[in-house]
């Protein structure tokens, strides 16, 4: 492998960074802004949902003009009561007990009272909002909810919208999605999302929020925790649950039918369809700034992979490189993403099948390779690996990329990332990259 195989992928690195900057402004903008977006469901189906922005104006307090124009109750919600106390929160953890820390109505609360919120309130024209948090004294855990309050129903559902748009496209640095769900019996709909946030030792800081609608209310519950591996939803589910049934209570809104349930699934996002958001991309404690994404170009990969799309009769493909425009990072550094669709799962699974025997055996046919096989994933159709690869080029240099292939379905899935000082991330993040990846291509269409 010689210098030339990086030139022009750090050329291309450098150029993605620079239009990046360009688009970052436009970015922002879509995360309110009216967009048709899906999620896909655990069970592989796909359940289209509207987005809806809010008004950039963050405002002090709330009231609307135009409350009378609505079907909702100006009066709706209008005292604290309604709010969940201590003992209904216990839900959210084995240990201790829960204790009201402090209240806010719309003119006190915080500019930010729940991760990855964008502004003060997603309903700025809404009549009220309630921010309510707790402390877990024994476990040092802490929660909010946040209630709003909007004129009408089809005014909230904007709210639900806006807010749950500012968790799939959330830019908050060194946190990242680790997991989320689809809530059924909870309000009209619900999601819950799980975020990560290393604390510099084995364990995270862990912040499981819920979002869902009844009637003229919008309302979130986030459980903040810190351990070593991610909690699972059910906590939250149940107090989001509890808050829901009070607030339902007293409106005559629809709280939800059915078993109360959260079944895996995506956030949606406003990126390509089919590609991560950046808010599911690696946290790396070198950097403080947010990914970003931008087209890429595909390419037939390292000395390894021998990738060839058209020969491989791939009926489409695109890539997409995910970068930190704003950090102090060589221009070689970030992820490239490729996705394939092929006119058949059977011709998926062959062209994976043979990319994974190219660089299982690349060590044997390139003299200058080193290959070691970093991480496997079976999940039901979604088949993969990933390996670390590193090349002497002589005099000294060796380059080393991580590597991943998946196919899930119709679909195929290439991912590849350089391996830099202080850049590097771990094993098993980077497979569990290539995992959401490969769930997020089933969009690609």
């Amino acid at each position: 492998m010689s210098g030339s195989h990086r030139a022009p992928r750090g050329g291309g690195r450098a150029a993605a960074r620079e239009a990046r900057r360009q688009q970052s402004r436009r970015r922002n903008q879509m995360i309110g802004a009216g967009a048709a977006v899906v999620v896909l469901l655990g069970g592989g189906g796909i359940a289209a949902v509207n987005a809806f922005g809010g008004d950039d104006s963050p405002g002090d307090s709330k009231s609307s003009p135009d409350a009378s124009k609505g079907a909702g109750d100006e009066n709706a919600l209008a005292d604290a009561k309604v709010l969940i106390d201590g003992p209904a929160a216990k839900p959210l953890t084995a240990t201790g007990s829960w204790a009201i820390a402090a209240t806010a109505d719309g003119s006190s609360a915080p500019d930010k009272s729940f991760v990855c919120q964008a502004q003060r309130f997603a309903d700025p024209a809404g009549i009220r909002t309630w921010v309510r948090t707790f402390k877990n004294a024994t476990t040092k855990d802490t929660a909010v909810q946040y209630v709003e309050v909007s004129n009408d129903t089809a005014a909230a559902g904007k709210s639900y919208t806006t807010i749950t748009g500012w968790l799939s496209q959330c830019n908050t640095p060194q946190v990242r999605l680790i997991s989320s769900y689809v809530t059924e019996g909870l309000g009209e709909r619900g999601v819950i999302a799980v975020f990560g946030q290393p604390t510099g030792t084995k364990s995270s800081k862990y912040r499981t929020v819920s979002v869902t609608t009844a009637g003229q209310a919008t309302m979130v519950v986030e459980h903040d925790t810190t351990g070593s591996t991610p909690p699972k939803p059910d906590g939250v589910l149940a107090t989001a649950s509890a808050g829901l049934k009070r607030i339902c209570a007293e409106t005559g809104a629809d709280c939800g039918t059915g078993t109360l349930a959260a079944k895996a699934g995506l956030l949606p996002t406003q990126e390509s369809a089919g590609f991560m958001a950046p808010i599911d991309l690696p946290v790396l404690s070198s950097i403080q700034k947010p990914w970003v994404s931008v087209d890429g170009e595909a390419r037939s990969g390292t000395l390894c992979e021998k990738i060839d799309l058209k020969k491989a009769k791939a009926t489409k493909y695109k890539t997409q490189t995910y970068v930190v425009p704003d950090a102090q990072v060589p221009t070689e550094f970030g992820l490239d993403a490729t996705v394939a669709k092929f006119a058949t799962p059977a011709a998926a699974s062959a062209f994976v099948a043979q990319i994974r025997k190219n660089v299982d055996g690349c060590a044997k046919t390139t003299s200058t390779a080193t290959v070691k096989s970093t991480g496997s994933i079976s999940q039901g159709a979604l088949k993969g690996e990933a390996w670390k690869a590193s090349y002497d080029t002589g005099g000294g240099k060796i380059f080393t990329f991580r590597i991943g292939i998946a196919g899930s379905g119709d679909r195929a899935v290439y991912l590849l990332y350089p391996v830099l000082k202080n850049l590097d991330i771990t094993d098993s993040v980077f497979t569990d990259v290539l995992g959401r990846a490969a769930d997020r291509s089933a969009t690609f269409k």
